[in-house]
């Protein structure tokens, strides 16, 4: 069943209407294939944006490993002249897993409580 509003609508068109009507039945312009142009180059730089930035992520990892490389060796080399009293009070004082662990789930308790409470 059709509503009555769109029977109404549909019976009564004024000059408008039936302007715009005539205007939608016309046929379609003829444009010697540039719209089909237009949306390939369109669809062409989105790919080319979509693919520039992986391009160039993987371009300069590959740049910069052997420098990385270079850096974490003269680092390790550096790690033995470190007192090992300080590394071991700087390990003392990182927290265990348990702790993290029962901190993570304590902040989602509460964030989740005070979204609740703003319901």
């Amino acid at each position: 069943m059709i509503s009555k509003i769109i029977n109404m609508a549909e019976r009564i068109k004024d000059a408008e209407d039936r302007l715009l009507e005539s205007l939608f039945e016309s046929a379609p312009v003829v444009d010697d294939g540039f719209s089909v142009n237009i949306v390939r180059k369109i669809n062409r730089r989105l790919w080319v944006r979509r693919l520039t930035l992986p391009t160039a992520a993987l371009i300069g990892g590959a740049i910069a490993f052997k420098p990385l490389a270079g850096l974490t060796a003269a680092l390790s080399n550096l790690s033995v002249l470190i007192p090992q009293d300080l590394i071991s009070g700087a390990a003392s004082s990182i927290p265990q897993l348990q702790t993290v662990v029962l901190g993570a789930i304590l902040l989602a308790v509460g964030l989740f409580s005070v979204r609740m409470l703003e319901e």
